[in-house]
């Protein structure tokens, strides 16, 4: 105990004092936590594990805390060091209790400031300090450092294992121009004390105010503990050795989970198959900001959809990355201190169009973390320029080439559609007749953004160069479709239904040469493939005299924009 109280002198006047963050120490300017937040980055309250506000049972009796049973269901009890149990120490105070010292107590006349210390941490918790219990020490003797001023006895259930996990307490002190209360929290993991701290608190230092003398301040460790058991005790050890000063009180202990969240998000969406994107995880801080070091999660990413380089972009603090393959990647990292957030972005690309999920159950290995909801990608084919077309014949003369007759055209555009063209009893100037001639283009995107250029020309009763070929149906059609890959397949086909030159009846195949001997050839089935579409003819007749006719002409792809 300090000799200045002895004498009778009073610490007095209230005095502000700026919060303060130091070393091991975070300080709230209120002993209010923030409200939850769901959104990735913006951090949520800590879930309350365990408090103990020193209430249960009690009223205007005096109670020694190794007496005390906290509130049902776990009903919690405590220890201390037999220094923390005697002169003055170790004491359930109230305003309620009576006005001189307890019998036994050994508090030679300093009962009253004893009963502030409790009163004042009721004001600064939430206005009750007429009626509040805190755990006191008002020391008369040297304690000796590293006792252990309180333990609780049973147990404390935890969710689940491999949480972070830290207290919160509020804390008073008087008299510090005496050496000064130095509390060290350490968390039990059966018989194993984990410190839960860089620094001690200390009150008369670490205060966010001071009122008559008194010295308040709500305080989270700052070196949470990552827990790999399923129940936790907490241990309170006052580093402070000294009885002159060291005089301070404790109330409303809690054990926090404050286990970061973690959440996954695809970069914005459609994106093109073969095309690199990002998967964002973010490591969301809970909000009193503390260090959380040594989580780790693996993500497996969905089938068809891969790393796309093993160069993983972070924020985070100490990061070891490893792979097994393209699609299973392992992190470990540290989320500083005062960090709302860090990320982890790994660049994926995506093999074939559809849609890839992410959810909880493809992130394993959660050590540290709250599991993510989902997240969805979906892939679409390249925005291919569609060409389509088609026409009934076309002729070529050594002047130059004629107009397509009855053409139907879509090229260098990117919007679905159609175009058609339509004739009966049409002539073919100058090389004959036909009966009827249907010619379509089309274009089209499916819901996955996969593209078809499709083009279709039909040809009936054809007569032509007065009769030396003839047919009863020209059919031809070309198709560029994007695959699932984002490549581009190409088919054609012709129906020559009845084909006779020079009377005789021919069986068409791919690109066969026929001879007209003093006209010309005539090529049937003519397929000319490209690397992005086709073109189709039926009939490709090339005269001696230097003309060239094309009948059924059908020309499909699909490619980059015009002009590039």
């Amino acid at each position: 105990m300090d000799v200045s109280r002895r004498s009778g002198r009073r610490w007095g006047a209230a005095v502000a004092v700026a919060l303060v963050s130091l070393p091991g120490v975070v300080a709230l300017a209120t002993p209010a936590v923030a409200a939850p937040a769901a959104q990735p980055g913006v951090p949520s309250a800590p879930t309350v594990v365990f408090e103990e506000n020193f209430e249960n049972g009690q009223g205007a009796a005096v109670t020694w805390v190794d007496d005390y049973t906290g509130p049902g269901p776990l009903a919690q009890t405590y220890t201390a060091d037999p220094a923390w149990l005697t002169a003055c120490n170790g004491i359930v105070a109230s305003r309620l209790n009576q006005a001189n010292d307890p019998p036994g107590a050994g508090c030679f006349g300093w009962w009253p400031r004893v009963k502030d210390l409790a009163g004042d941490l009721g004001d600064w918790a939430d206005g009750t300090g007429a009626t509040n219990h805190a755990v006191t020490a008002y020391t008369h003797q040297d304690p000796g450092a590293g006792k252990v001023q309180l333990q609780t006895v049973a147990p404390i259930p935890l969710s689940a294992a491999n949480r972070f996990v830290s207290f919160s307490v509020d804390v008073a002190e008087q008299n510090c121009h005496g050496a000064n209360a130095r509390y060290a929290f350490y968390l039990l993991d059966g018989g194993t004390a984990v410190p839960a701290f860089q620094r001690p608190i200390v009150p008369c230092v670490d205060a966010t105010t001071v009122v008559n003398g008194t010295s308040l301040g709500t305080f989270h460790s700052d070196a949470p503990v990552l827990f790999s058991g399923t129940s936790v005790g907490v241990r309170l050890v006052n580093d402070q050795a000294s009885g002159n000063g060291n005089d301070g009180a404790f109330d409303n202990l809690r054990v926090l989970d404050v286990t970061p969240r973690l959440d996954v998000a695809y970069a914005a969406e459609p994106v093109e198959v073969g095309t690199t994107t990002a998967l964002t995880l973010t490591v969301t801080n809970t909000s009193e900001l503390s260090t959380k070091a040594g989580w780790s999660f693996r993500v497996n990413l969905p089938p068809g959809l891969g790393a796309a380089t093993t160069a993983t972009d972070t924020t985070c603090a100490d990061p070891v990355f490893g792979t097994s393959g393209s699609t299973n990647l392992h992190t470990t990292a540290t989320l500083p201190a005062g960090a709302a957030s860090c990320t982890v972005t790994i660049p994926v690309r995506p093999e074939t169009v559809g849609t890839y999920r992410t959810c909880a159950g493809d992130v394993t290995s959660l050590v540290g973390l709250d599991p993510p909801s989902c997240s969805t990608l979906r892939v679409v084919g390249p925005a291919y320029t569609f060409d389509a077309h088609a026409h009934a014949a076309r002729v070529s003369t050594l002047l130059g080439p004629l107009p397509p007759i009855a053409p139907a055209d879509l090229t260098c555009t990117t919007t679905p559609g159609s175009d058609s063209d339509t004739l009966a009893d049409a002539p073919l100037p100058p090389i004959g007749t036909s009966a009827v001639i249907a010619d379509d283009a089309v274009a089209t995107v499916d819901a996955n953004g996969l593209r078809t250029a499709r083009a279709t020309t039909h040809t009936a009763a054809a007569n032509l160069l007065g009769g030396l070929i003839t047919a009863d149906e020209l059919r031809s059609e070309a198709v560029a479709t994007t695959t699932p890959t984002g490549a581009i397949a190409v088919t054609g086909t012709s129906t020559l239904s009845n084909l006779r030159i020079a009377g005789r009846l021919i069986v068409p195949t791919t690109s066969i040469n026929i001879s007209i001997p003093l006209v010309g050839t005539v090529t049937t089935n003519e397929q000319i493939r490209r690397p992005n579409g086709i073109t189709v003819n039926a009939l490709h007749i090339r005269l001696l005299a230097g003309t060239d006719i094309i009948v059924g002409h059908a020309r499909a792809a699909l490619g980059p924009p015009c002009g590039t």
